[in-house]
């Protein structure tokens, strides 16, 4: 069962969301009182200012009674020389921008009582129209009706979208206080391993006794690989129904996650456990109590999952409870395993990114498309940390903008920092050389992530540079210390050894 919900969460969890939008915002008043408003617009249509100040105000006419698909109806001197707003449907959006246009209107706002999208047309459609043009919620005109009432002054500005935001370094935290202490606490539990007896870092069954897993066979990570594989494209032809599935396995996972990582501080505290026993069945108070706080935790998640606006920070929790007591639990068994299981995996990354969209029907690939979900709405996998873009505020009007890396790019590369945590255990190494250096390549490969993220305007698929940065530099500290053939060989050598007459 823990190998399923492994290999099912390991599947999906290289996906991303990228979001494009092109928001800007209503600015609504009436002389003493203002609100601002989502919108959604084109910047292929007239561009709007970038201030509030360089935007023109515009009286507000209220003609939601309309869809605006012809002149019927409307009469030239009440809307010339003000902004208007009308219903969508009917017909296209252009349409109705040149019929606005054609009434002497200076803006059209399009009330929409579904999801916002950006208004687009053909190439050929956009030079004729000289008014902005941009989407709003009805629900927010229904509001603002009864804020201000009918005698509304509006403008329209998009504030430039900052590239450069204090969540990355926020992510850059997170992501390598993640993987220095899930690798930590790997090499903590090696020693007391050692510690008791276990010889060389245990074999693949002593792990298993002991709670954990490890892969040591080739053929089992390959298999491995593949059952992933399988799983993400399940995902794709059946991600409604596999979704809700998803959730329920990182409620339970996570949960079990939490708890194990708040006994583990307990421990290191010196906690008491105040046990008691009903009917020669033992418990423990603290058991008891982390459970109920974890299960709890997990439940709200469960329940609030789609409030953006603090959801993220749950999220968040239960994710990086679930990576640290990933890289605890399952153990690569030498630096061999490591170079394939990591390798494969950036295949598949990017197999799966960038070669699928030339055989899927819509020409999105099989990643992009799990991670989305159908058309972008409904459900999301919980696989991702989240942060929100704390100076996209003008965006965050419309919907939290947030800046998001995978569990994977986490646990992938916090595989092989636990691993040289443990071989820094192996050959007592008081400095922890191999440990730090590989924290170190981590940190370089994410910030070479960022980096080239910024400047290309692009999000990047982490892998391509955490992979390469780790494994190399894993590979030369070993090189330069003459240790490559125990760091090669890992566990299988350490028994090889003791086990020599």
């Amino acid at each position: 069962m823990e190998r399923t919900v492994i290999i099912v969460f390991l599947s999906v969890i290289y996906s991303a969301l990228h979001i494009n939008c092109q928001e800007a915002i209503l600015h609504i008043s009436n002389g003493g009182t203002d609100r601002q408003y989502c919108i959604v617009h084109n910047h292929s249509w007239t561009p709007l200012s970038q201030t509030l100040d360089a935007a023109v105000q515009y009286p507000l006419v209220n003609m939601t009674s309309t869809v605006l698909c012809d002149t019927s109806g409307v009469s030239p001197e009440v809307v010339k020389g003000k902004a208007l707003v009308v219903m969508r449907g009917e017909c296209e959006f252009s349409q109705k921008a040149l019929v606005a246009q054609s009434l002497g209107a200076t803006t059209l706002l399009i009330a929409s009582n579904t999801s916002l999208i950006m208004p687009s047309a053909n190439e050929s459609e956009y030079a004729k129209v000289q008014i902005p043009l941009a989407l709003m919620r009805y629900r927010d005109f229904l509001e603002a009706q009864q804020v201000f009432g009918e005698g509304m002054q509006v403008k329209l500005y998009a504030p430039a979208y900052s590239k450069i935001d204090p969540s990355i370094v926020v992510m850059l935290l997170i992501s390598i206080v993640t993987v220095a202490l899930g690798g930590f606490w790997s090499g903590a539990c090696e020693r007391d391993r050692l510690s008791n007896g276990v010889a060389g870092g245990g074999s693949g069954e002593n792990k298993a006794d002991s709670g954990e897993l490890s892969l040591y066979s080739p053929l089992k990570v390959f298999m491995f690989v593949a059952l992933m594989c399988g799983m993400l494209i399940l995902m794709y032809y059946f991600y409604n129904i596999l979704v809700y599935i998803i959730i329920a396995i990182f409620c339970l996972a996570s949960a079990t996650a939490l708890f194990s990582c708040l006994d583990a501080v307990m421990d290191l505290m010196r906690c008491g456990t105040g046990s008691f026993s009903i009917r020669n069945v033992n418990f423990s108070v603290r058991s008891l109590i982390l459970a109920a706080v974890c299960i709890s935790v997990s439940v709200i998640w469960a329940v609030y999952r789609n409030e953006d606006r603090w959801i993220w920070i749950l999220q968040d929790l239960l994710g990086i409870a679930f990576c640290l007591n990933f890289m605890k639990t399952i153990s690569l068994s030498n630096f061999k395993i490591c170079v394939i299981l990591l390798s494969l995996l950036l295949v598949y990354d990017v197999f799966f990114v960038f070669i699928t969209p030339f055989f899927t029907k819509n020409g999105v690939s099989i990643m992009v498309q799990v991670a989305l979900g159908p058309d972008a709405s409904g459900e999301k996998l919980p696989v991702v940390m989240r942060v929100p873009r704390f100076l996209a505020w003008a965006q965050n009007l419309c919907g939290m903008q947030f800046s998001i890396l995978g569990y994977g790019d986490i646990i992938v590369p916090g595989l092989l920092v636990a691993y040289c945590s443990r071989f820094d255990v192996w050959i007592n190494s008081s400095k922890k050389i191999y440990f730090l250096s590989c924290c170190i390549a981590y940190l370089l490969g994410m910030i070479t992530t960022f980096a080239v993220m910024l400047l290309s305007g692009m999000g990047q698929p982490a892998l391509l540079y955490l992979v390469p940065f780790t494994l190399i530099t894993s590979a030369v500290v070993a090189g330069c210390r003459g240790e490559m053939r125990q760091f090669w060989s890992g566990t299988t050598y350490e028994r090889e050894e003791l086990t020599a007459p």
